[in-house]
């Protein structure tokens, strides 16, 4: 009867404990990162995260930072890896997150139009086995003979740069991988727009080739002179070291890993607007995970024109930060030049956002 007794005790003051009854305060772990999402919560995070289409000046489909890989050794001494990346635009991103290596990217843009490039990139990561495949399938044209994956970056520049023509063929061919990979193989839902989307940036790349540069798909006019594709592959630091993304297979092989488990992901939504920023940081302090690294890009000389740069500050501290956490900034100058170039800084975040980290009205 003792027996009893005893274990009817115990079980009830389990039961207690499991009801939240017993007066202890309850430890809420948090989740980690995912090592890969699922294609449906991929697709469903980018919704739940993104505002509605915005615009911008350009279609942005490429950097024109030459200058942009002078900042990455003093990044490499302050921001953590295997954290998490943010950023925003196109392609310059995958050398910062080849650069600090994180287990998570976000890219925040206020156009569709980047989300849709993004997708197209991710495509061509998952398709390639290489980088010269990469190259091949980027620009639609023919692999040539001799490339292997111990090629320098020079060398596979040169060589897709001494092809001429594009194939048009092969265009066709790669774009409907491109459709079937997303579509088909991860089971997003592509609007008509997210389609039309895809093909306009795919052509672009198509038509302009590694000449391609940042004015090139605005007709004429633009903004003085612009690196081309082909320059930007082959930039490197002030020691003159090569960090870019396709610098080496394993920089790729980083790129290819992310964005084969769905952890690159692409979000729509304006840096001072009610809703992107927000969400990636709740969903991130959901998971008990610190950005490591925020490429702005010079996005905040917008918000400083439209008076926006204070709701922009509060977004950014709803952000899981800590002391290391970084802002990568492009600025004016460093790398002379024609048309004086583009070069990056960085920024403390956490000391920076303090001033704004009492949430914003909304």
């Amino acid at each position: 009867m003792m027996r009893r007794r005893t274990f009817i005790l115990a079980a009830a003051v389990f039961a207690a404990c499991v009801a939240g009854l017993s007066g202890l305060p309850r430890v809420i772990v948090a989740e980690s990162l995912p090592p890969r999402l699922g294609d449906q919560d991929y697709w469903k995070l980018i919704a739940d995260s993104s505002e509605p289409n915005g615009t911008f000046r350009s279609d942005n489909l490429l950097s024109n930072e030459r200058w942009m890989q002078y900042v990455i050794p003093d990044l490499l001494l302050k921001a953590k890896p295997g954290r998490v990346y943010m950023g925003v635009g196109p392609e310059q991103n995958f050398t910062y997150i080849t650069a600090i290596k994180p287990k998570m990217a976000f890219i925040v843009d206020v156009r569709r139009g980047n989300l849709q490039l993004h997708l197209m990139y991710k495509a061509l990561f998952e398709l390639s086995a290489d980088r010269a495949e990469f190259v091949s399938r980027l620009f639609s044209k023919k692999r040539p003979t001799g490339l292997t994956a111990t090629s320098s970056l020079p060398d596979i520049v040169t060589a897709y740069w001494n092809i001429e023509e594009t194939s048009e063929t092969l265009y066709k061919q790669n774009l409907q991988a491109i459709f079937d990979l997303l579509a088909t193989k991860h089971g997003f839902a592509l609007s008509d727009e997210d389609r039309q989307g895809i093909e306009y940036v795919y052509h672009a790349f198509f038509w302009h080739g590694p000449s391609i540069n940042y004015n090139s798909s605005m007709g004429s006019g633009g903004f003085g002179y612009q690196p081309t594709y082909a320059d930007l592959l082959v930039a490197t630091d002030l020691t003159g070291q090569m960090r870019g993304y396709l610098a080496t297979e394993e920089n790729f092989a980083f790129m290819k890993d992310l964005e084969t488990k769905n952890l690159l992901v692409p979000v729509v939504g304006n840096f001072a607007g009610p809703k992107a920023i927000r969400a990636v940081g709740a969903y991130l302090k959901e998971k008990g995970a610190i950005v490591s690294a925020f490429y702005l890009s010079n996005v905040e000389q917008y918000l400083m024109r439209e008076n926006a740069w204070r709701d922009f500050c509060a977004n950014v501290a709803t952000l899981p930060l800590d002391e290391t956490s970084q802002f990568i900034r492009s600025t004016r100058g460093g790398g002379g030049g024609p048309g004086g170039g583009l070069s990056s800084e960085l920024g403390p975040m956490l000391a920076e956002t303090k001033p704004c980290a009492a949430p914003a009205q909304r």
